[in-house]
């Protein structure tokens, strides 16, 4: 008989607590909505019914069952509701299940448009071909651990020279090696990555096209990324 290290209490509530999140996600025009809120963004009901083709009470059903299932937040400002993803362990888990998604689509590279494959955001990261050159850089110079869940000294040395500063005691995870959907290989995540996205996007590197997750590099840009991370 399998066991497992968990206790049986424990083991049968991981099980119904899996199949609760599983179930939640078990639909297209669910689907279609967290994609969407993948750029960080709140979006309102009627934004993100138009998102998944769904008339507005449809979307109300499936807005709710995200809510129940803890995927998303509703959130309320004056007269208006707004959703967004219920956190970064969210995120990263819909970015994971895309990547293990386009393993059953031949070929993906003519499906992603290439803007999207170029740069995005990743909810508070940077994602896309860019941000993995980027990842392969860092993980070649040293300044991440060999599995990508920290900065070594060199890295945080490299960040600090940068003008990046990192929070000492983070209450996410300080770094993480988050799989690229688009890419099938590595980008930075976890507080090191919502730090870089934020710091070249300060430094008017990159731009963020409103309302979509893509992300235009600008001439500064490509210049400040071949200077830094060796393009």
């Amino acid at each position: 008989m399998l066991k497992t290290s968990l206790p049986p209490d424990n083991s049968a509530a991981l099980e119904l607590a899996v199949a609760a999140v599983a179930a939640a996600m078990a639909d297209p025009s669910r689907v279609k909505m967290l994609c969407a809120l993948m750029d960080g963004r709140a979006w309102t009901a009627t934004e993100l019914s138009a998102v998944a083709d769904v008339a507005p009470s449809t979307a109300s059903g499936h807005l709710a069952r995200l809510v129940d299932g803890r995927l998303i937040t509703c959130l309320s400002q004056g007269r208006h509701r707004y959703y967004r993803l219920a956190g970064h362990d969210v995120a990263e888990l819909v970015e994971q299940m895309m990547g293990l998604s386009w393993g059953r689509i031949t070929p993906p590279e003519t499906t992603a448009p290439e803007s999207m494959r170029l740069a995005r955001t990743c909810y508070d990261h940077l994602a896309g071909t860019v941000a993995v050159q980027i990842y392969d850089f860092m993980q070649a110079g040293g300044w991440l651990t060999a599995d990508g869940s920290a900065l070594t000294v060199k890295g945080r040395e490299a960040f600090l020279a940068m003008g990046i500063v990192l929070k000492a005691n983070p209450r996410r995870k300080a770094c993480s090696a988050c799989l690229d959907w688009s890419e099938r290989r590595f980008h930075l995540g976890g507080e090191a990555g919502a730090a870089l996205l934020i710091h070249l996007e300060t430094k008017g590197w990159i731009r963020r096209v409103e309302g979509f997750r893509e992300v235009t590099v600008t001439a500064s840009g490509r210049r400040a990324i071949d200077k830094h991370f060796g393009r």
